[in-house]
């Protein structure tokens, strides 16, 4: 592979990795994606014989892959934002924390008898 087509491979490999760990998840059950995701860019950067077109095909699957995952994940959030009949006090306590962490601040944990 030439220098530019191998770097346009990092990075989408990068970038589907980075959507599975955040939206399927890293759990020790689910490490079957990372790996088969890994074990299919290692394949194809290691046979020399295959057609540019069907590593450009390849690349381009991965970055549709990538691009429906991150859509579909943010639909989801989306609708659920949306809802107002569901309670929405664990996703405001989401956010509220987040916020804070953004600045370097933890929320404290509100005490329930």
């Amino acid at each position: 592979m030439g220098s530019s087509k191998a770097l346009q491979a990092a990075k989408v490999y990068r970038h589907l990795l980075k959507a599975v760990k955040k939206h399927i998840g890293k759990d020790e059950n689910k490490t079957h994606f990372t790996d088969y995701i890994s074990q299919q860019f290692r394949n194809n950067t290691q046979q020399s014989d295959l057609s540019s077109t069907y590593i450009q095909h390849k690349i381009k699957l991965a970055r549709d892959y990538t691009f429906l995952l991150n859509s579909v994940h943010h639909q989801m959030d989306l609708l659920f934002s949306y809802n107002i009949a569901v309670d929405r006090s664990d996703e405001m306590k989401r956010i509220l924390g987040k916020s804070a962490a953004s600045v370097g601040l933890q929320l404290p944990e509100v005490y329930q008898p």
